[in-house]
């Protein structure tokens, strides 16, 4: 199970030229956005459904496939979709949603024999003003799962996975303590989860480094607060799941983050296929 590099730049190269960019305020960028990942999970063969809800007077969507429907234990894959202001967001967040979709392709290429079925999740309204809020996509979507008492071995966030250095000291921290344990260069990818669920983050963390092409960090935070918290895993956390994020340190690396510098040219997409291929392979091996 191998991604394709060449698919992961066609995702990129359309959600990065939408303009005007795909924010909450450009309701037309983000029904273009809605389009083109149903249109994709078609083509790859999934099941598709469209999840709405109101904000601000206006409709938002989640974009939902699903693979191996009708399981009574399911696995959350997700990514958020819209941007902050108006930058074509490549790592942030189109790199994510690149490989939310490249990762539900090679599942439905494959046809892996799994015991659970795997939800591909593509979120509105990740970024403020919703942040944090119960209007977040990825909320309404765990209140969903909550409300229907489903089974959730746990959620698998996609968030920026495509920015990478080889510069020494290319690699900042927000803390001493970091500095001490991770590399000073920046061409790792991490997850990250928090102590609750130490176990499925370490499950997930084992299966991504097993045989990886690319260094693959860990990092248990005490609580959900802070850095833990920065993305729709969060959500999940609310309603009692394991939830997980891969990241590629986001702003503490990536000097583009939330500006209009924040580029196609800037992204790194063989490290990108490396990291979609270990994150595969987690997510058909958790049980």
């Amino acid at each position: 199970m191998r991604a394709h590099t060449a698919r992961l730049y066609k995702d990129v190269e359309f959600l990065t030229s939408i303009k005007p960019a795909r924010n909450y305020q450009n309701l037309e960028s983000l029904d273009r956005v809605v389009q083109y990942i149903e249109d994709e999970f078609n083509n790859a063969g999934a099941p598709t459904e469209i999840q709405t809800w109101r904000a601000t007077g206006n409709e938002y969507k989640n974009v939902i496939a699903t693979y191996n429907p009708g399981r009574s234990r399911r696995l959350i894959v997700g990514a958020h979709y819209d941007v902050c202001g108006d930058q074509p967001g490549a790592d942030d967040n189109a790199s994510a949603v690149a490989g939310l979709l490249e990762t539900a392709r090679l599942v439905f290429e494959q046809q892996p024999v799994l015991d659970y079925q795997i939800d591909f999740v593509a979120y509105c309204l990740e970024e403020p003003p919703f942040f944090s809020t119960d209007l977040m996509g990825s909320y309404i979507h765990a209140k969903s799962l909550h409300e229907q008492n489903a089974e959730v071995i746990g959620m698998i966030c996609y968030e920026m996975i495509g920015y990478f250095s080889d510069a020494p000291n290319s690699q900042g921290f927000p803390s001493p303590e970091l500095a001490k344990i991770y590399p000073h260069t920046a061409n790792f990818i991490i997850v990250v989860g928090i102590q609750t669920y130490t176990d499925f983050t370490s499950k997930v963390h084992r299966l991504m480094a097993e045989g990886a092409a690319i260094d693959v960090q860990v990092i248990h935070f005490p609580t959900g607060d802070g850095l833990a918290g920065l993305s729709d895993q969060r959500s999940y956390w609310q309603f009692g799941y394991p939830a997980l994020m891969i990241n590629d340190t986001s702003f503490i690396r990536n000097p583009n983050y939330h500006q209009k510098s924040d580029t196609i040219d800037t992204l790194d997409f063989a490290r990108m296929t490396e990291v979609v291929n270990g994150a595969c392979r987690a997510i058909v091996h958790l049980a």
